[in-house]
């Protein structure tokens, strides 16, 4: 899917995650993200906003982006949908809290998100689960039960269908 009309965030993208690298595969870091924003095309969200959020979701959690910069550059709706998509319950931010106890928080504060919140999350952890499975099966069986979790939230009907349907066929555990 071509990401040529949001080339914006695209240039945006590629120069702050510059150097950063998948963690499982080695490839550049920003792959990922225009991955979630061609999932959304594939599945039929033409919504701008929501591409741009998709291709800028990592940049306020992994670089030193700062939403200043998203609401100057792309407007309000764009940082806003990237702010909701930034994890808070962080170790730094939560270190009295375990892993489980934060993300249980973090899908929680999520599920009060807009549904194109919600419809991104479920994109980027398509591109993550498919990654983490493959590649660290230990960890995956943690991952997959708090990515479950997170997308039973997910159930609503403004959220995009097929997606849905993906990310929980995704976290399944056969």
């Amino acid at each position: 899917m071509n990401l040529a009309p949001y080339h914006d965030a695209v240039i945006f993208a590629e120069r702050y995650h510059l150097g950063q690298v998948r963690k499982y595969t080695g490839e550049p870091y920003v792959e990922h993200c225009f991955e979630v924003a061609r999932l959304l095309l594939s599945r039929g969200v033409t919504d701008p906003d929501m591409i741009r959020a998709a291709i800028l979701h990592d940049v306020l959690e992994d670089t030193n982006a700062k939403l200043w910069q998203l609401v100057e550059l792309f407007g309000v709706t764009v940082a806003n949908y990237v702010w909701w998509l930034t994890d808070q319950y962080t170790p730094q931010a939560c270190p009295e809290l375990n892993r489980r106890k934060r993300k249980w928080f973090e899908a929680q504060r999520l599920s009060y998100a807009p549904h194109q919140v919600k419809t991104i999350k479920l994109a980027d952890l398509i591109s993550n689960t498919a990654t983490i499975v493959m590649h660290d099966p230990g960890f995956a069986r943690i991952y997959l039960e708090e990515k479950r979790n997170q997308v039973a939230l997910f159930n609503v009907p403004q959220v995009n269908r097929s997606l849905w349907l993906s990310a929980w066929e995704a976290c399944r555990e056969d």
